[in-house]
């Protein structure tokens, strides 16, 4: 991890701080808003609710925040400085050489602009090669993308740095190869919403309308697909070569007003803003913001499934999350074999509530399969030794529910092996949240032949693995609750 100075602390620099920090880096804020703190608590509080949710293992444990009263200060001994300051050019010139005299050549500036060309940043600065353009989507503590646009006057190894810098915080960099004026992305969200403004001015739809016609259509679409690839799809079989034979002439045909801006008037401020109210307006903005951060966790949790698009960047985050906790892979790895083995670290996502505001019923279900999975890898049961045509089926499943799971509550499962001889693992998990005891849960597993669907013997490896962790434990007290059956008293 490292130090981030974040210079402008509104939505976006808030968002910054926020990725920055629940990855573990040490976060120094520059703002002289009086409000700032009181801005940026908000937003960590949220981030703090809902980023979490996207990992199935855990966060490392949060840096340090701080807020300084110069510009000097905040970024002093900073690996990583981002500037998120209002959209103006002489200011953003203005903070780069102030800040380039008292931060470390070697750190990188980012600037979160969505308009300007790294190339018009980089105009005045003492040290041109150390300014990027980084521009993120709000919110950015969920929001994967960031477009990183260099210059020539930025050295690979810098460009190099900045995209594993962010990557590892999560974030998916995608490197833009041409300077131009908003990026990408932007460029095509100013279509789209240009087009809207006219189909509300002429009174073709309302904003209502128009948000209905994207969330329940395209919008989806394009979340796990995005743009060329949806259409690659709609040209069936042929592929893109048949639709572009069959929508191309459609370019020709004046469907909409891209090349036209509707006048700026205050009647369509005005007739956009009373829309956008009614549609709305019985919402606060914080409330906006909840609602967007689960719906988007729910949404990119589903693409994890699939390991797809957003899903994809999620998973392999994970990975680098987990193997930087030193989460044990492999039973040599194990220190102390008599002790219960952690199995799963995590907090509890949006969607693993049910209608009570509490992990639902087959979550816990879930968070222990993950142990067992997690199990049959550390003692050699992993993705090659299944490639060959062994694993393990589970038998029987018994779950006590001792207390609540609620969301973003930090979850830990400690896993003992009570049998492990011939075919049979029989495992018992506790879930804990600190010090609490959540639930409890016995199984046990059949190794089986993937050829023929019936019992058979493990490999070497794994039943010598499954005999060490047995023996070693066997010493522990019975755990309390283990051959339970359903309804039995306490």
């Amino acid at each position: 991890m490292g130090v981030a100075a974040i210079i402008g602390g509104g939505v976006i620099g808030g968002g910054w701080a926020a990725r920055f920090l629940l990855n573990g880096w040490d976060v120094r804020v520059f703002d002289p808003d009086p409000e700032a703190r009181r801005k940026i608590g908000e937003v960590l509080g949220n981030a703090r609710r809902s980023l979490p949710g996207l990992s199935d293992v855990a966060l490392p444990p949060e840096g340090a925040l701080s807020f300084h009263d110069s510009l000097s200060a905040a970024v002093q001994g900073a690996d990583w400085i981002q500037e998120s300051v209002p959209e103006r050019l002489e200011l953003k010139r203005k903070v780069y050489q102030t800040l380039q005299e008292h931060c470390d050549p070697g750190a990188i500036l980012g600037s979160s602009t969505s308009g300007f060309k790294p190339g018009e940043l980089q105009g005045c600065a003492t040290r041109p090669g150390q300014i990027v353009v980084t521009h993120p989507f709000n919110p950015v503590y969920l929001m994967p993308l960031v477009e990183l646009v260099p210059t020539d006057r930025n050295p690979p190894e810098v460009v190099a740095r900045a995209r594993e810098i962010l990557t590892g915080l999560g974030m998916f960099p995608l490197l833009v190869r041409k300077e131009i004026d908003a990026h990408i992305a932007d460029r095509f969200l100013e279509a789209v919403w240009r087009e809207a403004l006219w189909l509300v001015k002429d009174g073709v739809a309302t904003t209502e309308e128009i948000d209905e016609a994207i969330r329940m259509g395209f919008g989806i679409r394009w979340a796990q697909m995005g743009l060329f690839d949806t259409y690659r799809v709609a040209g069936g079989e042929a592929g893109m070569k048949h639709f572009m034979a069959q929508f191309g002439p459609a370019l020709e045909w004046p469907w909409t007003r891209l090349t036209d801006v509707p006048e700026f008037t205050e009647d369509l401020v005005d007739l956009i803003a009373g829309q956008s109210d009614a549609q709305s307006g019985h919402m606060s903005i914080r409330e906006m913001e909840r609602i967007r951060d689960d719906n988007l966790v729910s949404m990119m949790r589903a693409l994890k499934a699939q390991d797809w698009a957003s899903g994809a960047v999620l998973n392999a985050h994970d990975a680098r999350l987990s193997a930087e906790a030193g989460m044990v892979r492999r039973a040599a790895d194990i220190a102390d074999p008599a002790q219960p083995v952690v199995t799963g670290r995590r907090t509890v996502p949006v969607d693993w509530l049910d209608y009570n505001g509490h992990m639902t019923e087959f979550r816990y279900l879930h968070a222990f399969a993950d142990a067992s999975d997690r199990m049959m890898e550390i003692i050699g049961c992993d993705r090659d030794y299944i490639a060959t045509g062994g694993s393990y089926f589970t038998a029987e499943t018994h779950i006590r529910h001792i207390d609540e799971a609620r969301l973003g509550a930090p979850i830990e499962m400690r896993t003992r092996v009570l049998k492990g001889e011939g075919k049979k693992m029989h495992l018992w998990h506790e879930m804990y949240s600190g010090d609490r005891l959540l639930a409890t849960a016995e199984h046990v597993l059949i190794h089986v032949s993937l050829a023929t669907r019936r019992p058979s013997p493990p490999g070497d490896e794994i039943a010598a693995n499954l005999k060490m962790l047995s023996d070693a434990q066997a010493g522990l007290p019975a755990p309390d609750g283990v051959g339970r059956y359903v309804g039995q008293p306490r």
